[in-house]
């Protein structure tokens, strides 16, 4: 007996022992837990994160509403850039009903054993994807949107078989009640048929940037990346007032009350983009960047660029070639986007004899007469006589680019006057077309120009090199009577800069004069006229700078700078090719030569000229040319 009470007691016990265990396991959990509920709330707090945030989080939906990007106008309001808004159409494998499928075939002008191949190949690769894209990029002109429009308006008969539970007898349902009877239900097989549309097929709004001019203004109207983002060009510049502001609302949720409403706080309102207005001419621009590309092709260049200007310094149109079509998202070539007028700093080589001659006159250091002579006789500098002339008139000192009559009438001038001279023409300083991609050029101060530095800068080197664009803005001297204007190329914007009168009408009208006889059939430019119109420019060729050092192997680049009409100019155009290779004198065409101004780019400038010129009903044309 003594030992049974024993072994009782000790069972007894080890049974309160282990409820004890249980009693501290449970409390050790619920420490834990406490102690994990702390840390987290703590790291809410230390990240910020209100427990009131958090039930936001949990309680808004988010609708995001995208704004319409802005388009890119020329001055005629003319479209260079647009959203074009487009269709794709979406389906769902797992719910498109089998007696659709001829129809959908149809719709989609396919084959029908094509269209259930597709599905079927989707179906089995889906992955757990549901939809895929059959057609993108419609245009809603397109047959087959309009036909997949009418297929969803359809309604065909729908037949589905389902398993009906047989109807039991009141007899047998009381016996089976009273579980007298087994419940062995029997079915049958019934089919149901309704009219039901097509289900499955989504008809998706897209849209796409889209250029109608393509490759014409690539290098100035740039492009958006697959974001809608504009990367470069117009695009990039503008980017803020092109792409505007997203809307966004937020959808609040009651759990209790099961109702939603907006939360009018965090509501960001959405403003669609804003059209931008280019001063560019859509039409020009066509006819300079065809002739750009022909040229660049028939010489084998590497390159080609050109800007025309109106009298008032507005852009009317900026081209480059090689350009790739923005609306090919395929290829994409970054040196095809280069805008070569504003970005490259290149030497304009004999282009700035004209103004060295301008400033000259105007400081009295020449008359530019006929009784006027240079002697070209004596050697200056690196530049030695080429004894084929022993003095030239100022006339033929342009006619000819004589370098050596040039650098002799620049030792009349100063330093200073050249600086101050070149400085109020604009160069070294940037233009504010696209500032991003501008570059200033250079015009080093007169304190650390050499002697030939001074002489060379009087023929386009040295110590300046300069933009296509700023060379062209100082050709407006020409046709502002010794005024350059600012450059403009977005409408309805304001320029503060002051119109500087840099040489005196009576001088600036000698020079423009002189200019006509450039391209004559006398002068270097004699590639530039156009029948019936009285044409002035100057031609220029100029070594091109490879790894640091200019290049001695005919790698060139040739300039034409020039105006139309003389009497008063309404265009002027400038226009660069980098080292053109194969070029043709003028009595034998066939006939290679060394390239130049005269036989690559004065060729641009009519055969531009002349399309712009025909097309204009403004300017007559001359009786006699």
């Amino acid at each position: 007996m003594g030992k049974f009470k024993a072994l009782f007691q000790f069972s007894r016990t080890q049974h309160y022992s282990r409820r004890q265990n249980i009693i501290k396991g449970i409390f050790i959990l619920l420490v834990c837990g406490f102690g994990y509920r702390i840390i987290t709330i703590h790291q809410l707090n230390a990240g910020d994160i209100s427990l009131q945030e958090r039930g936001n989080q949990q309680t808004y939906h988010t609708f995001h509403t995208k704004a319409r990007r802005g388009d890119i106008l020329d001055r005629n309001g003319e479209v260079l850039a647009s959203n074009l808004i487009l269709k794709k159409i979406n389906l769902d494998v797992t719910k498109i009903q089998p007696a659709f499928i001829p129809k959908l075939a149809t719709a989609l002008m396919m084959e029908e054993t094509e269209l259930r191949a597709a599905l079927e190949r989707k179906n089995k690769a889906r992955r757990g994807r549901r939809n895929f894209i059959i057609q993108k990029n419609l245009k809603l002109s397109n047959p087959i949107v309009k036909n997949i429009e009418k297929l969803k308006k359809l309604r065909l008969r729908i037949c589905k078989e389902k398993q009906k539970k047989e109807k039991v007898e009141w007899l047998d349902k009381a016996l089976i009640f009273a579980k007298l009877k087994k419940d062995n239900p029997t079915y049958k097989t019934v089919k149901t048929c309704k009219q039901k549309r097509i289900e499955g097929v989504a008809l998706q709004g897209d849209t796409r940037r889209y250029y109608p001019k393509s490759a014409t203004l690539a290098s100035l109207i740039g492009r958006v990346n697959h974001n809608g983002k504009g990367v470069s060009g117009i695009e990039g510049e503008f980017e803020p007032t092109l792409s505007g502001q997203n809307g966004i609302d937020f959808l609040s949720f009651n759990q209790a009350s099961q109702s939603a409403y907006f939360n009018p706080v965090a509501h960001k309102k959405l403003k669609h983009g804003n059209n931008i207005t280019l001063t560019i001419d859509a039409n020009t621009q066509f006819h300079a960047y065809t002739a750009i590309k022909k040229s660049v092709e028939k010489h084998d260049a590497n390159s080609g660029s050109a800007i025309i200007l109106s009298p008032n310094g507005e852009v009317l149109a900026l081209v480059n070639y090689p350009a790739d079509d923005p609306n090919d998202k395929t290829i994409y070539n970054v040196e095809n986007y280069r805008n070569h007028v504003l970005s490259d700093k290149v030497d304009p080589g004999s282009t700035m004899k004209p103004f060295t001659m301008l400033l000259a006159l105007d400081k009295n250091k020449i008359t530019a007469t006929e009784d006027e002579k240079i002697d070209v006789t004596k050697r200056i500098g690196h530049l030695k006589p080429d004894h084929k002339y022993y003095q030239l008139t100022i006339k033929k000192i342009l006619q000819k680019s004589h370098n050596l009559g040039t650098v002799n009438v620049s030792e009349r001038l100063t330093k200073e006057e050249f600086y101050h001279t070149w400085n109020q023409l604009g160069f070294g300083h940037s233009l504010g077309l696209i500032p991003s991609i501008e570059t200033p050029g250079v015009l080093k101060t007169p304190d650390s120009w050499s002697l030939a530095d001074k002489r060379s800068l009087s023929f386009g080197y040295g110590p300046m090199q300069t933009n296509l664009a700023q060379l062209a803005r100082a050709y407006l001297v020409f046709a502002n009577e010794g005024v350059v204007p600012p450059l403009k190329l977005v409408k309805n914007t304001n320029s503060y800069e002051q119109r500087a009168q840099v040489f005196s009408k009576k001088s600036t009208r000698k020079i423009a004069d002189l200019l006509d006889s450039v391209a004559s059939s006398k002068g270097s430019g004699y590639r530039a006229q156009i029948k019936g119109y009285e044409v002035a420019g100057k031609t220029g060729t100029a070594e091109m700078v490879i790894d640091g050092r200019y290049n001695k192997d005919g790698a060139k680049r040739t300039f034409f700078a020039g105006f139309v009409p003389v009497k008063k100019p309404k265009y002027i155009m400038v226009i660069r090719l980098d080292y053109p290779k194969k070029c043709y004198t003028y009595y034998k065409p066939k006939k290679k030569t060394s390239c130049g101004g005269s036989n690559s780019a004065a060729m641009v400038f009519k055969d531009a000229m002349e399309n712009i010129l025909n097309s204009d009903q403004s300017i007559e044309r001359l009786s006699k040319k």
